[in-house]
């Protein structure tokens, strides 16, 4: 399964009124005359969001045959994505400012002397250790070889084994990521039984990819082949900056072996199938349908000797990573070992490694031409570290009483229009209406931040070991997840931070998270008018609410059991639906050679559709006079939330492996809404417009 949330791959929201934007105001000041949100409306009547929209829109374009380029057209064409970004835009922009804020609370918390709690000081310490970029140099690669070592020294496959149970780490949820991309050999993730809500369950998922997906060692494309040869060349850097010898030898056969791991993994509509990752084996299952790999040692080294079952996500790789265990060469295996950890960790090493790293990374895959800035890269490897003791920080400082008391006040009206719009489907029969009302009126809504903060008591974090900070975080994150075996289920549990801009639906807690980050303006803002904040983050809400009913979140019931709660006719329609809207979003095509595949999106483009629904239904009954309604206000604002620019090579690889559509093609979500023709006067042969019959109505 897929991502379940507003937005995948890297976390961006949008942003506050910036002096970019300001800037954009006198110059593009025409614009605001033009724009129309509202028949005769003023430009001095226009709320803040609605200013903010106005400045990037582009009144040339007809709505109804672009309204991505109506709305965003004029930003789109005078705004040059930064060379430190893969794209940019309101969500980039906000990320940014957001960053700026989190990096001046770390600095402070680092310099203070008096006041400042266990959890500050380690966040001061991290971050301080990250920035001595000159310490970091000294070091070299010294800081890592006792982990070479280790790997120098497997003698036999128990051995190996071991190794590879011992940096197993639980970094891959497939029902909150955007692929299953683990450079491990397996993931881990724990949560709780897909038939048994009130236990922790360990799940083991496929992994051992260096590349971003299988179709990346698979596809027979000539930009395929490219991308291959290329990350040939830099495992062979990394090996050379790493004093390996025959550096390109190895190269040639760490790639072939993830060549072939990548031929036994899952395909990713495969992977999104909950109902084939049902897979529950005991320990003994493990030697007989996965043969290879000695599977005592490696459960024991990882620290799931205990659990006398877990849930195969992939049973096919799995089974096929545990025979090339067996069958491919131990030094082959030390060689891969060796390139995935100086790889991963070149983060905290030398300039060099970091240089390497992003090289292919970031230019090469994504098509960046600029490194982030030390400071940037040290906020995002703190926040990995200690998210929730910077989290704290930032909400203390940044989000009000009173902005959550609005937002909640939101959540609230948008799941009373969900509860509506069921009430009023004339296709679900009395007994599947009653278990979705049901699941609404369990779902836990967390705003803002956690109602329990985590500590990080038992992390050690010193000033100067940048290196040795980030493997105690991960191995202090990965022992706090399998401490939960045998604790009661929190269904309460956060999964983002709160100055992430992002926001997530988990279906198996049949909880939502709207960190405060995604909190502000203009995707939230207090002083807007309620047509620009429903538009905005009314329709993040619905959509995240909608992902408890996408054709995912609808499998599982209202204490997130995996269970068909479904009448057969019922499941028939909802099915029928969605094949209209993933064959409405293939039919895209961002390059000549490359569509949207509409069953890959289908899950966020369904809670698009349902949430922006439920967002006009709840939006209109705020109102205290119905005829006041400003839908092409609401329309717009939810155009200009996705204001977006991305690099060719970014979004080749968004396609093939996101579930979330590009921005410019889920603004054309509003095609399958009656109101939007009536607000822009949409007529027959303009390029958005649907006839009645062909609109996709779900919820």
């Amino acid at each position: 399964m897929q991502l379940q949330s507003r937005h995948g791959g890297t976390l961006r929201r949008r942003p506050a009124v910036t002096a970019l934007v300001t800037a954009l105001f006198t110059a593009l000041f025409t614009t605001l005359c033009t724009a129309s949100f509202a028949s005769g409306a003023a430009t001095d009547t226009l709320d803040p969001t609605q200013v903010f929209a106005a400045s990037g829109m582009k009144a040339s374009i007809a709505p109804g045959d672009d309204f991505n380029g109506y709305v965003n057209g004029l930003w789109i064409d005078t705004t040059d994505i930064p060379a430190d970004q893969n794209r940019w835009g309101i969500d980039g922009q906000m990320a940014e400012d957001t960053d700026k804020r989190v990096a001046q609370l770390i600095e402070d918390a680092a310099k203070r002397t008096t006041g400042v709690s266990l959890d500050e000081r380690r966040v001061g310490a991290f971050y301080t250790a990250f920035m001595d970029e000159a310490g970091i140099e000294s070091k070299g690669l010294a800081p890592l070889q006792p982990l070479l070592q280790r790997i120098a020294a497997v003698n036999d496959k128990a051995a190996l084994a071991r190794m590879l149970g011992s940096t197993l780490r639980a970094d891959v949820d497939p029902l909150n990521s955007t692929n299953f991309f683990t450079e491990n050999l397996f993931g881990l993730w724990v949560a709780q039984g897909l038939h048994d809500p009130e236990h922790y369950q360990a799940y083991l998922l496929q992994g051992g990819l260096g590349l971003p997906d299988r179709e990346y060692y698979v596809a027979k494309d000539a930009k395929m082949e490219g991308i291959r040869a290329k990350y040939v060349e830099h495992i062979a850097a990394v090996l050379k900056l790493a004093g390996f010898d025959d550096a390109d030898k190895r190269a040639a056969q760490v790639f072939e072996l993830e060549r072939r791991i990548a031929r036994a993994h899952a395909k990713r509509e495969d992977s999104e199938d909950v109902l084939k990752a049902d897979n529950l084996w005991t320990r003994q299952d493990f030697a007989k349908k996965a043969p290879g790999m000695d599977w005592n040692t490696f459960f024991e080294a990882a620290g799931l000797a205990g659990q006398q079952q877990l849930d195969v996500w992939h049973p096919g790789a799995v089974k096929g990573e545990a025979a090339l265990v067996a069958a491919t060469p131990l030094q082959v295996w030390k060689d891969y070992l060796s390139y995935h950890a100086v790889n991963h960790f070149s983060g905290v090493l030398s300039k060099a490694f970091a240089d390497e790293r992003f090289g292919f990374y970031g230019t090469t895959l994504s098509g960046t031409p600029q490194q982030r800035a030390r400071w940037k890269r040290a906020v995002f490897a703190t926040n990995d570290a200690l998210g929730f003791a910077v989290g704290h920080l930032y909400v203390d400082r940044y989000f009000s009483a009173h902005d959550k008391a609005q937002v909640q006040t939101m959540v609230s009206n948008l799941i009373a229009a969900f509860d509506k719009r069921i009430d009023h489907l004339d296709w679900m029969a009395p007994q599947t209406k009653a278990e979705a009302k049901k699941k609404l009126k369990t779902l836990y809504v967390g705003v803002g931040y956690p109602d329990h903060w985590p500590d990080y008591s038992g992390l050690e974090v010193a000033s100067d070991d940048a290196l040795g900070n980030a493997m105690r975080a991960e191995e202090f994150h990965y022992r706090k997840e399998l401490a939960k075996f045998g604790k009661p289920v929190d269904k309460t549990e956060w999964a983002m931070v709160p100055h992430i801009v992002n926001a997530v639906n988990m279906p198996l807690q049949n909880a939502l998270n709207f960190p405060a980050a995604i909190l502000q303006p203009p995707s939230f803002d207090p002083m807007a008018s309620d047509a620009s904040n429903y538009g905005a983050i009314g329709a993040t809400i619905g959509h995240e609410i909608s992902h408890s009913f996408d054709d995912q979140g609808a499998q599982f019931d209202s204490q997130g059991r995996l269970r068909n709660w479904w009448t057969k006719g019922d499941l028939a329609h909802f099915k029928k639906s969605s094949a209209a809207l993933a064959a409405q979003f293939s039919t895209y095509h961002p390059f000549p050679d490359l569509a949207i595949n509409g069953q890959q999106t289908l899950s966020e483009n369904i809670a698009d559709l349902a949430g922006l629904t439920a967002a006009l239904d709840a939006y209109h009954a705020s109102l205290k006079d119905p005829s006041s309604a400003d839908d092409k206000a609401f329309f717009i604002s939810y155009g200009a939330s996705w204001r977006e620019k991305v690099r060719e090579k970014a979004l080749r690889v968004q396609v093939v492996t996101d579930g979330h559509a590009p921005a410019m093609y889920r603004v054309s979500t509003v095609r399958n809404l009656d109101a939007w023709y009536a607000a822009f006067d949409v007529k027959p042969g303009q390029g958005l417009y649907l006839a009645p019959l062909a609109r996709v109505r779900i919820w």
